[in-house]
């Protein structure tokens, strides 16, 4: 009875989260009237003929014409209808089709007549669906676990934007200074919510913090002593201020997640080692921590590799299908991301080392005392 009375908790909680999540995205999917920029709901599409286009370099495509009638929801102009042209291409590369029920922003134009300019999609309920759906997922399965990674992802948005606002008010002129503030209150606030304030977090963040400085120290180096022949950091996409501080703070947060993640993994399964057997020595806890560690790191690195690989595959594809090198294609496309990858990967191994290291120098377990016969 007492089983499933506590199924039946479990599942009344689940439901609840369900509801709430539902009630949630059908909120946001009713909140346009707190955005500043007009939003217009499609009620009519009338697509018009497909025609053949190409390029320079001879790339094939069609494109069609959309008129789009609907309504303002938002604003001054609220209520009012407008009629919207809308070209597309088949292969939605730089443009998009839309559909009836759909909400776009638009850019108004009240002179001669009323007329809208497309500027985007509106896509917050999605996104809210998503994000919903993972923090529900994270609840179910870790429970107060789940609240403190929630917590922990929350806050770190919220101090990356405020430090985005700040590089933006200091012209760039401080992004390093900055990131790398903003990745040691990553980690703290991180591990703090996620282990708690105790010796595992404190040896946790000398580990991660060392192995990325670490990490970016060398990969300075090698690229000093190389005079950054074949670093391309021209070739990052929409930089307004100097690129290569720019790349350094990006390969610090990139470094710092990867750390972070293996050097959990190894000094929780340390400390529950050192928990199940007090007996062992400093070097056997070192020995054992490299053991996991050489189990997660390959699987680790090749992840990097893999979302690297993922993030740079459709611009690669563009580049060679517009008839330019492979040599070329790497070099303004993927020699950032296989840099930032490459160091990411020095990061890992650096993290398996110190995370043994201070691990098996820092974890102190109470020694248990063996109960006598007559107390067992």
């Amino acid at each position: 009875m007492k089983t499933n009375g506590i199924k039946q908790i479990k599942w009344y909680r689940f439901g609840l989260m369900v509801v709430l999540l539902l009630f949630s995205v059908w909120l946001v999917g009713h909140d346009d009237f707190l955005y500043s920029q007009p939003i217009v709901q499609i009620q009519k599409v009338t697509n018009g003929r497909s025609t053949k286009v190409s390029d320079e370099f001879n790339n094939q495509d069609q494109q069609r014409v959309q008129i789009l009638t609907g309504k303002i929801t938002n604003g001054r102009q609220r209520g009012k209808q407008v009629t919207i042209e809308n070209t597309y291409s088949q292969s939605r590369a730089m443009d998009q089709r839309y559909h009836v029920g759909q909400k776009i922003f638009v850019v108004l134009h009240t002179k001669p007549k009323l007329k809208a300019t497309i500027k985007d999609g509106k896509r917050d309920q999605v996104i809210w669906l998503l994000v919903g759906l993972a923090m529900m997922i994270l609840l179910m399965t870790l429970g107060r676990s789940g609240i403190s990674a929630i917590a922990s992802m929350a806050i770190n948005t919220v101090l990356f934007i405020l430090a985005l606002q700040l590089n933006k008010q200091t012209d760039g002129g401080q992004v390093l200074p900055i990131f790398i503030t903003l990745a040691v209150v990553f980690a703290i606030i991180t591990l703090g919510l996620v282990i708690g304030i105790n010796r595992q977090m404190v040896v946790t963040l000398l580990a991660v913090v060392g192995a990325t400085a670490l990490a970016v120290i060398i990969s300075e180096i090698v690229i000093a002593l190389t005079g950054a022949h074949g670093v391309y950091y021209e070739s990052m996409e929409y930089v307004t201020q100097p690129p290569k501080p720019l790349f350094l703070a990006e390969v610090i947060i990139g470094v710092l997640g990867a750390a972070m993640d293996v050097a959990t993994d190894i000094i929780a399964s340390l400390v529950a080692l050192k928990q199940e057997r007090p007996e062992l020595s400093k070097r056997a806890l070192f020995n054992s921590g490299r053991q996991i560690g050489q189990a997660i790191m390959g699987p680790l690195i090749n992840v990097l590799f893999f979302i690297f690989m993922a993030e740079t595959l459709p611009m690669t594809l563009i580049y060679l299908r517009n008839g330019n090198t492979w040599s070329y294609s790497f070099s303004m496309n993927m020699s950032l991301g296989m840099l930032s990858s490459l160091i990411s990967a020095i990061g890992i191994v650096l993290t398996v080392l110190l995370a043994s290291l201070l691990a098996s120098w820092g974890i102190k377990v109470p020694v248990r005392k063996e109960r006598s016969k007559w107390e067992q």
